[in-house]
């Protein structure tokens, strides 16, 4: 699969990219997907939800009855979980959410997320882009150029891959919504998904191609 490399104004350079059959056309793994996407998103989680339990709510732990004789239900203690303001039942804890997926796994559902992109024909080439200072217009202009911006915002969710770290051209798209400049290396399943659209620097093919291809 070839693609046209374009500048930052939208027009052809001349030169063409092959995109790699082993990366961009392979047989997409659905459930591969769904774990990696899964992993992504737990991997976020802080786990810092506590709710006090019976043991740790801060009431005396008398006894507000006698057990029989009062026609109504036995109750231990004003912590009771059926009175209000008593101790919640099976509450939640602090936990680790993250769990392990195998490298090869992961690397099939990159493979399957680029292919469903490709097959969407929702990928450009572009040269590597440069800022030499951090400018939202500049950044903005480029999109425009590439249909993917009205006059002050992104009109469709993308996705820049950069072939290394670029300050420049990441402070200059964090003020826009809809898009997300990520460095090759560091490409996962969900944002690619997440994504209507896939803008990749001329270079950081090759990247992808040293990670992801076989």
């Amino acid at each position: 699969m070839e693609l046209a490399v374009l500048n930052a104004s939208g027009a052809q350079t001349g030169r063409k990219v092959t995109l790699s059959e082993d990366i961009y056309n392979v047989v997409p793994n659905d459930h591969a997907l769904y774990l990696d996407v899964k992993q992504y998103l737990a991997n976020q989680r802080q786990g810092t939800h506590k709710a006090k339990e019976r043991a740790e709510v801060s009431f005396s732990s008398r006894k507000l009855k006698k057990q029989k004789g009062t026609g109504g239900a036995r109750a231990g203690s004003r912590k009771n979980p059926l009175f209000k303001g008593g101790g919640r039942i099976f509450g939640p804890r602090p936990r680790d959410y993250r769990f392990k997926l195998n490298k090869k796994l992961k690397q099939v559902a990159r493979r399957s997320a680029l292919t469903y992109k490709a097959k969407e024909a929702a990928i450009s080439i572009v040269e590597n882009l440069s800022f030499s200072k951090p400018q939202t217009k500049q950044y903005l202009q480029v999109m425009q150029a590439l249909s993917l911006a009205a006059k002050h915002e992104m009109s469709r969710k993308t996705l820049v891959v950069v072939p290394e770290q670029n300050a420049n051209v990441y402070l200059s798209s964090r003020n826009l919504e809809r898009t997300k400049v990520v460095v090759a290396k560091d490409l996962n399943t969900y944002d690619i998904l997440n994504a209507d659209y896939l803008v990749l620097c001329e270079d950081s093919v090759a990247k992808i191609q040293e990670i992801l291809g076989k």
